[in-house]
C-alpha cells in the first residue's frame, strides 16, 4: 500500500490541484529473485539489465551526464544488398582501418560532449554497435546501456530531462540529462544486476516500482496488484471523497432505496425495489468470500443500518459486523459509483436489445 500510494503521488503536478494522474508515468521493472516484501519504489529509473562489460567499461559512476543515442555505433552499410570482393590484403587492412577510424570519431564526438553514460536505442536497419565501439568507449570511461527500447525512449527522456539524439553531430550539453549516481546493483537472491539511476532532476514526474519475486507468476500478480492499488489511489485524486468500506455503503444506499420505493406506485416502485436488492449482492459476496453466513451478516447489516449506525459494514479479520469509521476501513468514493455506474449501464445495455441472432 504505502508503494501504491507514494507512486501516484510522487506523479502528481500539483498535490493540491491536482484532478488527474496518468499511470502510465510509473514504470514496473521486474526481477526474478527474492520475494515480494524486497519489492522497491524508486525515484529515478531502473534498467532490468546491467550496463555492458564487453569493453571492461566502468560499473560505477558519480554526478552522471547521460545521453542516449539513436544512431548506430557500428560501420555503415549501403542502402542496397552489395557484396565487396576484397582482393589482398593491403585493402582488407585499409577497409579495417577505415572501420576503426571511423568508429573512434564518434567516441571522440560523444566523449567531447561531456557525457559519461551512454544509452544506445536498438536498432533495425544494422547492428547498434559492435565490440569495437563498446571497447573505445569503455577506454574513455563511458558506462553504457545497450538495446534500449524505442518504445521506453519517451518515458527515459523526461525521467532524466536528456533529449533523444539522432546523429553524432547533433550532440550537445543542453541534450543531456544528469543524475546524481548510475551504476550496476547486484540483485540479492538472484545475482541479477540492474542499472539504477538515482538522484535525478526528474523533471517528467515519473516513478519506478523494481518488483521481486520468486519466478514470472508471482511478478505478474504482483504487478496486477500494484496496478489495482494505484487504480484506487488514482480514484480519490479524482474525487477527493471517503466512505466506509466492508459493504456498508452499499447496505445504506439500499436501506434509503427501499424506503423511497415504498413511496412509489407501479413499475417505478419495483425496478427501485429490485436496485436496492442488486446492491446487497456486494455485502453477500463479500460475507461468502470470508467464510461468513452471507444470509445472517447482511440480516445483521440491514438492522444496524435501520438503527442509525450507517458505518457498520463487515469485519473479515474477525467474522462480525463492526463500524468502519472506527476500524479506518475506508474507500475513495469514486470506485463504488463506478461500478455502480457500469452495472447499470451494462443493465441498461442488455435491455435494449430486441433480438438475438444465433450463428453458428
Amino acid at each position: 500500500a504505502p508503494i501504491a500510494v507514494d507512486s501516484v503521488l510522487g506523479i502528481m503536478e500539483d498535490r493540491a490541484t491536482a484532478t488527474n494522474v496518468d499511470l502510465r508515468d510509473i514504470r514496473m521493472v521486474e526481477q526474478v529473485g527474492g520475494t515480494i516484501d524486497d519489492t522497491e519504489l524508486v525515484n529515478g529509473l531502473v534498467f532490468n539489465k546491467g550496463s555492458s562489460k564487453s569493453g571492461g567499461g566502468p560499473s560505477q559512476i558519480p554526478n552522471a551526464k547521460i545521453v542516449l543515442i539513436q544512431f548506430c555505433l557500428s560501420a555503415p552499410k549501403t542502402d542496397m544488398d552489395n557484396n565487396i570482393v576484397v582482393s589482398d590484403y593491403a585493402a582488407m587492412d585499409r577497409i579495417l582501418r577505415d572501420e576503426r577510424k571511423y568508429l573512434l570519431g564518434m567516441c571522440k564526438k560523444i566523449k567531447k560532449s561531456g557525457a559519461n553514460v551512454v544509452l544506445i536505442q536498438k536498432s533495425i536497419l544494422r547492428d547498434a554497435y559492435n565490440e569495437l565501439s563498446l571497447h573505445f568507449l569503455a577506454k574513455m570511461g563511458i558506462l553504457v546501456v545497450t538495446d534500449i527500447e524505442r518504445t521506453d525512449v519517451e518515458f527515459i527522456c523526461r525521467s532524466l530531462g536528456c533529449a533523444p539524439v539522432a546523429h553524432v553531430d547533433a550532440l550537445s550539453k543542453e541534450k543531456l540529462g544528469e543524475a546524481a549516481h548510475v551504476g550496476d546493483v547486484v540483485m540479492p537472491g538472484s545475482g541479477h544486476k540492474v542499472v539504477k539511476f538515482t538522484g535525478v532532476k526528474n523533471p517528467g514526474k515519473t516513478m519506478t516500482v523494481l518488483l521481486r519475486g520468486s519466478n514470472d507468476l508471482v511478478l505478474a500478480e504482483a504487478n496486477r496488484s500494484i496496478h489495482d492499488a494505484q487504480c484506487v489511489v488514482r480514484s480519490l485524486v479524482k474525487k477527493r471523497y471517503l466512505i466506509a468500506g466492508g459493504g456498508a455503503p452499499e447496505v445504506e444506499a439500499s436501506l434509503r432505496l427501499k424506503e423511497y420505493a415504498l413511496g412509489l406506485t407501479g413499475m417505478d416502485s419495483y425496478c427501485i425495489k429490485a436496485f436496492a436488492e442488486a446492491l446487497e449482492n456486494i455485502p453477500y459476496t463479500l460475507a461468502e468470500n470470508a467464510g461468513m453466513k452471507p444470509i445472517d451478516v447482511v440480516t445483521e447489516l440491514r438492522k444496524q443500518h435501520a438503527e442509525g449506525n450507517t458505518g457498520a459494514g463487515i469485519n473479515v479479520k474477525k467474522n462480525i459486523v463492526s463500524n468502519m469509521y472506527d476500524l479506518n476501513v475506508l474507500q475513495p468514493l469514486l470506485v463504488s459509483t463506478s461500478a455502480i455506474n457500469l452495472a447499470t449501464e451494462t443493465v441498461c445495455m442488455i435491455l435494449k436489445v430486441d433480438d438475438l441472432v444465433v450463428v453458428q
